[in-house]
């Protein structure tokens, strides 16, 4: 039998579409360089919104929104769209990021910025713990978010109930990343400070996805994605690599939580439910597309338009958007993205193949 160091030689990756077939390394180059255009492309479109918008105070507050929810999004693309660990306590991991970062901060008397690294290593172990006993204990998919969804209710049920460290459910005010002094200091708005600083870190996390996607680790992502006993009979360490992207994802959440508590400028348990955090973010992955690139953010932009335009019916805003996201599931099934994809893939093909046979028509004049 080879090992795993025979078996994960190569540059394998995720496709952009819900499932991948071989393909050559040339096929794969190509794909991963257009993964990083496709990055720079969306940067550059993202950095332009604030002009586009300008300084609104409602628009910008939506606009961070939408980049706050498209992070944790991408996180959970991580490790549900390419290991099938769903953790339904991303609200859970993002407030144990926000709190511990805050609470050490206040603790120490020092800047949130150097306590942050502890937030996010907390959230980092508490992922890999559970993606590690799920994975030694043999969890299906469906264990694994009934696991996550009892941590999600612990996490809120602590942060409410240990009123002498969080404060209750009260919270406390945060504003322990300094954005108004940042913001005074360049000479900007303090909107335009939070809304850069969490794209250059959705984008720094989108080009680390693909740099893991394209390397070992996608190939073993894959793997045991596909099969986790055919991956584990060819030598592949499933349990491993199902606590790497464990921790992983749990790190992103936990650095995002506590950017979404400076966003808000305050911490309360309120900011990290089930409902209001862990539905949001399933739903704007799944119609984005699992394991794309730039699924997950297409997703938070189409669920946060979608909320906001469906404001003005408060009666019926509930009903309408759960019918609106039916027929987006339903005519978009493997998600926008790809759905997209194949359709511009498709009319591409067609105009391509009748130029080839227009061309391939003989010339009378030769035939004869």
């Amino acid at each position: 039998m080879s090992g795993e160091s025979d078996i994960l030689t190569g540059d394998g990756r995720a496709d952009d579409s819900p499932t991948n077939g071989s393909r050559s390394g040339g096929s794969r180059t190509g794909d991963s360089w257009s993964g990083y255009v496709m990055i720079g492309a969306l940067g550059v479109v993202l950095a332009t919104l604030p002009f586009v918008f300008g300084a609104s105070g409602y628009y910008s507050r939506l606009l961070d929104l939408f980049l706050l929810f498209a992070l944790l999004a991408v996180a959970l693309n991580i490790v549900f769209g390419h290991t099938d660990q769903l953790f339904l306590f991303v609200g859970g991991l993002a407030g144990a990021g926000a709190y511990t970062t805050a609470l050490v901060a206040g603790a120490l008397g020092v800047s949130a910025w150097v306590t942050l690294p502890v937030g996010i290593l907390v959230c980092g172990t508490i992922g890999a713990l559970v993606s590690w006993v799920s994975a030694k204990r043999k969890f299906t998919v469906i264990l694994i978010s009934i696991l996550t969804l009892n941590l999600q209710l612990a996490f809120v049920e602590f942060f409410a109930g240990a009123r002498s460290i969080t404060g209750g459910s009260t919270g406390f005010p945060f504003d322990g990343l300094a954005l108004a002094d940042a913001a005074e200091a360049i000479g900007i708005a303090r909107n335009y400070v939070l809304y850069y600083l969490l794209l250059a870190f959705l984008v720094g996390v989108l080009v680390g996805y693909r740099r893991l996607i394209d390397s070992r680790y996608g190939l073993a992502f894959d793997a045991i994605r596909e099969d986790e006993v055919a991956a584990a009979a060819v030598g592949i360490d499933v349990v491993r690599y199902k606590t790497i992207a464990g921790f992983l994802s749990a790190a992103v959440i936990g650095a995002t939580g506590v950017m979404l508590a400076g966003f808000e400028g305050y911490i309360t348990p309120s900011l990290f439910t089930f409902l209001g955090v862990d539905v949001l973010v399933l739903i704007m992955l799944v119609l984005g597309g699992l394991r794309t690139t730039i699924g997950p953010v297409v997703g938070a932009a189409l669920v946060i338009a979608i909320r906001e335009v469906l404001q003005r019916t408060t009666e019926y805003q509930t009903a309408v958007f759960g019918a609106l996201l039916i027929v987006l599931f339903l005519y978009f099934r493997s998600g926008v993205v790809p759905a997209v994809g194949a359709l511009i893939g498709r009319y591409g093909g067609r105009s391509r193949g009748k130029e080839g046979g227009e061309r391939a028509d003989p010339d009378p004049d030769e035939s004869s």
